[in-house]
């Protein structure tokens, strides 16, 4: 099969398209032949070696998948040959592994595919809406009429949250950094958008909930947004740190002042219950029709560095794919 390999840490020229022997479904397992693979920005980090989980060289980058089910070994139930599918992690690791023509996993790490979301969407299920389900649901406690400000509406965990918090009665406010994410955002059902790369942007959010703020702040960079978060969040807010690039600093005073709770999230020390209970909410919301993946580019398996590189760039809109 072909798979992208990095054989080192570094830029995103370190992933090379290669030609590796296929992998088998061994007792208890099940094989994936993919269909379409997700991009996203902690895979930049990890091929970095910058990330919190160093695999062992050299790997298979990836988590987000989707397929077809082609194997199934001794001692698996529930699952057939044939059977469409997106992909949560590998039997190689539950991070890595995916950016590949064909993936083994373990039969909790499969999870059923309504016929009518296409394997790209498919591909854009596991990281960003998990992420999002457990920062609304499993931190925040987001609830029917809260006001949710979801920062990077546009990009992948954003547009999850956004489905999720609407799906629930919630109000959303999204911020995006181009016309096109805002439109985006729109799309989705937000109800104010703005763009964060102008200024007074936080002054009209604060106008738009009357004066008191945001419930729920959902923030993918914390390093330059969590002070001003503290400023609009409402008070008894909730702010959930999903993505940091560096030191921030704040006053803590804002917290005391407002009663507020912030939260940190890192989808790898989700407890396996939330999970579990992350995937239901996902496919409940895929039948009845409340969650919609947007896919914003899809390109071949082969320009995997490119991808690394539009992953990271400003002005996200929708899930980047690569096909196999």
């Amino acid at each position: 099969m072909q798979a992208i390999l990095a054989r080192e840490f570094g830029g995103p020229e370190v992933l090379k398209l290669e030609e590796v022997p296929d992998p088998v479904a061994k007792p208890g397992q099940v094989r994936v032949r993919i269909h379409a693979v997700g991009v996203n920005p902690y895979e930049t980090y990890m091929r970095a070696g910058a990330y919190a989980i160093e695999p062992e060289l050299p790997y298979i980058p990836g988590a987000d998948a989707a397929g077809v089910i082609d194997q199934v070994a001794d001692g698996v139930t529930g699952w057939q040959i044939g059977d469409r599918v997106y992909v949560s992690g590998t039997a190689i690791h539950k991070a890595y592994g995916a950016y590949a023509q064909l993936a083994v996993c373990h039969p909790d790490q499969v999870h059923r595919l309504p016929q009518r979301i296409s394997f790209a969407q498919g591909a854009g299920l596991f990281v960003p809406y998990v992420t999002a389900w457990r920062a609304l649901f499993g931190r925040a406690n987001t609830r029917a009429g809260d006001v949710v400000l979801i920062h990077g509406a546009s990009g992948g965990v954003g547009i999850a949250a956004t489905q999720f918090a609407i799906a629930v009665g919630a109000t959303v406010i999204g911020t995006a950094g181009s016309a096109e994410g805002l439109t985006v955002a729109r799309a989705q059902g937000a109800a104010h958008t703005f763009n964060h790369n102008n200024a007074g942007y936080l002054e009209e959010i604060t106008k738009v909930t009357g004066g008191r703020g945001p419930d729920v702040v959902l923030e993918m960079l914390a390093n330059v947004n969590l002070d001003h978060d503290l400023t609009v969040v409402a008070p008894g807010g909730r702010v959930v740190v999903i993505g940091n690039r560096g030191r921030v600093e704040i006053d803590a005073r804002k917290i005391m002042i407002k009663d507020v709770s912030v939260f940190g999230l890192a989808l790898w020390g989700i407890p396996p219950d939330e999970i579990r209970r992350a995937h239901e909410a996902i496919i409940a919301g895929l039948d009845s029709g409340s969650l919609n993946p947007v896919v914003g580019t899809e390109m071949p398996l082969r320009d995997a560095a490119k991808a690394h590189q539009q992953v990271m760039a400003p002005g996200a809109k929708g899930k980047i794919v690569l096909i196999p």
